[in-house]
């Protein structure tokens, strides 16, 4: 009962927050919705039925769409709690080898979110659609580029959704001041725009508190002023309700009428984000604000404003601000602007979030990610997305002054994303969830059928601002795409080239080279082999670090990975040569740890894997891979070393039961890392996280040995070693793929944040290593 009850109550909280951070951008629709409906020949019906028909397609359509669509069945293709087109995405690779990412390993698949409880592939014949994707490489690459596609119009989403809802939130000052000019409107929009992108970089997540009441008092008031018209106006529209004025309305406007439906799905613009926001609110929640909250709000409002239009269909340009009553004039000219404010800010996180996702899938040229809410995984903030999306938001608000015009291009961004949201899962009922094909077919038919016919009405509308979001999407998806392709070549020159292990070991232990006190974390994308990188920095400068290791940072196709899962650590040869390869697994919501937690997770990591070698559980647990074995962290961090802070270098706490570790470097050494410590305090602060080994935990005196050799390594400093790539298309490629590497990749790598950055590498203990991919 207790438990209950207290899931109840977070059930509850997480529908109130719901409100504000999920059904802005539906909740404010009513603002422009009949108003593009009309702007066609549509305008030339001045009848009560072309109003009823009008409100009739647009009830039936968020029947059809947002409440049958994502509220019933979308919200159940969650991956692990998780929405949106790059989960959908994943859950296809992880069920079927679409996925076009490196390093795929079969310890991957035994990550515990990897697979869903009872929906093993085991015993089930082949899908033939399955096979086909699987043996052709086109076919792969094809729904790669249909889910890059997808999420362009997302971003044009974050783009458009604050420009029209903004701009029509304040467009309610010209019908309160006739001789107000248009320019005005649009100044104080772009002000407002400005003021909302500058508070997403100073921390609007502090201001979210009053999201929720905003939005709730919003859709009070356009329900209250909706039943207002109803009573005030024309009773009798309840009778639209009827799918018989669906009919008798293209039956009579025909053209006029299919085309104003280009106008008429703006009433389910922001439904995407039920499904986006999943992982924050949980599907129930999300179904229950929905469907008795914000569905008959919202059917309120739109009925109302067909009854105060079917008496006053002149006021079609304003009918929103029109139907309203004089008394609450002002009110909802206050509340609209701050309504519409709190409607961009979820859609703004979400393509902070998408383009963090692309990026962790490789799709996207590398940004800073910072992570808002440390207590609350997936609240991001991206600077270099958040001043692109202010930048292009006022472009569209100043270059087209036209509501009609951006709704437009708004309406045909999100009926992209809905149409490839539906494609995506039909593939998924048959692959994923392994029902019957017909039943594939059947939500793809039913659902794709009517998007579609929205999709050729919006094509008419393509020279009246529809242009937009398929040109800003074509060169979001050639960036995606090239970043991609120079990744994936880099890769496989990598792979290529990489150095085999019989000959690192015929190096001996000191590897022919001076072994200096320290750890030097070598970065690569490779699970096997040594990287090109390391011999071409022994060749410029024979000298590394006591302990060695290959650090591959990699995602899964998983939304997050567990800690206990998340780091894989083998030995690279013979125990004397102090190399070991750690595996650190992320999933394309994780976001990167900080310099001093990975540093500590490494070092218990590889201490783990120490003892575990010594009681010999590594090799039968973990895979092997060639002469590495790669053994599954098991969560017993620091069975045998202990970590305290110390106030300065050498100092630390003490304890009868441990061996406290003292550093192996020199004291003019010590000197100058005292002077690079006081230039950087936030250095300081990593490097006062000591090791001890407790020495009731370390009997076996070989382990003992190896750890206090880990930990002196520890002390002495870690120094972390990237390649620096130069790629370089082969002199006898084509002319395309000379373009996309030597131009098109070249300028984004040199224009992005620098792999330290993405990775969180402090630049003081950065080395840079140069290479050349002739790829």
């Amino acid at each position: 009962m207790v438990d209950w009850r207290g899931q109840s109550r977070q059930n509850a909280l997480l529908v109130y927050r719901g409100f504000g951070l999920v059904f802005g951008a539906l909740s404010i629709a009513p603002l422009y919705v009949y108003r593009c409906a009309f702007s066609g020949g549509l305008l030339h019906y001045q009848t009560e039925d072309a109003v009823f028909g009008v409100f009739s397609v647009i009830f039936w359509t968020i029947t059809l769409i947002s409440l049958f669509k994502y509220a019933f069945i979308m919200l159940s293709a969650d991956d692990n709690g998780q929405g949106g087109l790059i989960a959908l995405y994943a859950l296809l690779c992880r069920n079927a080898k679409f996925c076009l990412l490196p390093n795929h390993q079969a310890a991957d698949e035994e990550i515990s979110t990897y697979r869903y409880p009872g929906r093993s592939n085991t015993n089930r014949p082949t899908s033939p659609l399955k096979g086909f994707i699987e043996g052709h490489k086109s076919a792969q690459t094809c729904l790669l580029l249909l889910v890059l596609f997808g999420a362009s119009m997302v971003i044009c989403v974050g783009i458009l959704t604050p420009a029209i809802s903004v701009f029509a939130s304040v467009e309610g000052l010209k019908f309160q001041a006739k001789d107000l000019h248009n320019s005005v409107v649009v100044l104080i929009a772009c002000i407002l725009l400005v003021a909302l992108f500058v508070l997403q970089h100073r921390g609007i997540h502090k201001l979210a508190f009053i999201f929720t009441p905003i939005m709730i008092l919003w859709v009070l008031l356009v329900a209250a002023v909706g039943m207002y018209n109803i009573i005030e106006w024309n009773p009798r529209v309840y009778q639209a309700l009827s799918p018989y004025y669906v009919y008798i309305f293209f039956k009579r406007t025909g053209k006029d009428g299919w085309i104003s439906l280009g106008g008429i799905l703006l009433c389910i613009t922001g439904t995407e984000s039920m499904f986006a926001d999943l992982g924050h609110f949980r599907a129930t929640p999300i179904r229950v604000a929905f469907s008795f909250v914000i569905y008959p709000c919202l059917i309120l409002q739109y009925m109302g404003q067909a009854a105060f239009l079917s008496k006053n269909l002149s006021a079609v340009s304003m009918s929103f601000y029109a139907s309203i009553p004089v008394p609450l004039l002002w009110p909802v000219l206050v509340v609209a602007p701050l309504a519409a404010i709190v409607a961009s800010q979820p859609v703004i996180s979400s393509t902070f979030s998408i383009v963090k996702q692309l990026h962790a899938i490789r799709c996207f040229p590398r940004v800073k990610v910072v992570h808002t809410k440390r207590r609350i995984p997936g609240q991001i903030y991206i600077p270099e997305i958040n001043w692109s999306l202010m930048i292009l938001s006022l472009g569209v608000t100043i270059g087209f002054r036209d509501i009609n015009y951006i709704g437009n291009a708004y309406g045909i961004a999100c009926l992209a994303v809905t149409i490839i949201t539906t494609w995506l899962t039909s593939l998924g009922i048959s692959l994923v969830w392994h029902k019957s094909f017909m039943f594939a077919l059947l939500f793809s038919v039913l659902f794709g059928s009517v998007e579609i016919i929205y999709l050729s009405s919006s094509c008419m509308r393509i020279l009246k601002g529809g242009w937009f979001p398929p040109v800003l999407s074509a060169v979001f998806l050639v960036v995606m795409y090239v970043w991609q392709y120079g990744t994936r070549k880099k890769y496989l020159y990598d792979l290529h080239n990489k150095v085999s292990m019989r000959h690192i070991l015929t190096l001996g232990p000191s590897l022919g080279i001076v072994r200096v006190p320290g750890i030097g974390l070598i970065y690569t994308e490779l699970a096997t082999g040594v990287p090109a990188t390391f011999t071409h920095f022994l060749t410029n400068l024979p000298a590394f670090y006591q302990v060695v290791v290959f650090v591959c940072i990699k995602t899964v196709p998983v939304p997050y990975v567990p800690q206990k899962d998340r780091y894989l650590v083998g030995r690279i040869g013979p125990k004397s040569y102090g190399m070991y390869r750690c595996m650190v697994r992320n999933g394309y919501k994780d976001v990167f740890k900080n310099g001093d937690d990975f540093e500590i997770d490494v070092v218990m990591s590889i201490a783990e894997f120490i003892q575990m070698e010594a009681e010999g559980c590594g090799t039968p647990e973990g895979a092997v891979d060639g002469r590495m074995a790669v053994v599954k962290t098991s969560g017993k961090f620091g069975t045998a070393l202990f970590m305290s802070q110390t106030s300065g270098p050498g100092e630390s706490s003490s304890s009868s039961s441990s061996t406290i570790v003292s550093s192996s470097k020199s004291n003019t050494l010590q000197n100058l890392q005292a002077t690079y410590e006081q230039e950087a305090p936030k250095l300081n602060y990593w490097r006062r996280a000591r090791f001890g080994l407790m020495d009731a935990k370390c009997k076996d005196t070989r382990v003992k040995e190896q750890l206090q050799e880990l930990v002196e390594a520890k002390h002495a400093g870690v120094a972390y070693v990237i390649g620096a790539a130069y790629l370089k298309a082969k002199w006898n490629s084509s002319f395309i793929k000379k373009c996309a590497i030597d131009v098109a990749y070249s300028f984004l790598r040199k224009n992005c944040r620098s792999p330290a950055v993405a990775l969180n590498i402090p630049h003081i203990c950065l080395i840079k290593v140069g290479m050349n991919y002739i790829v």
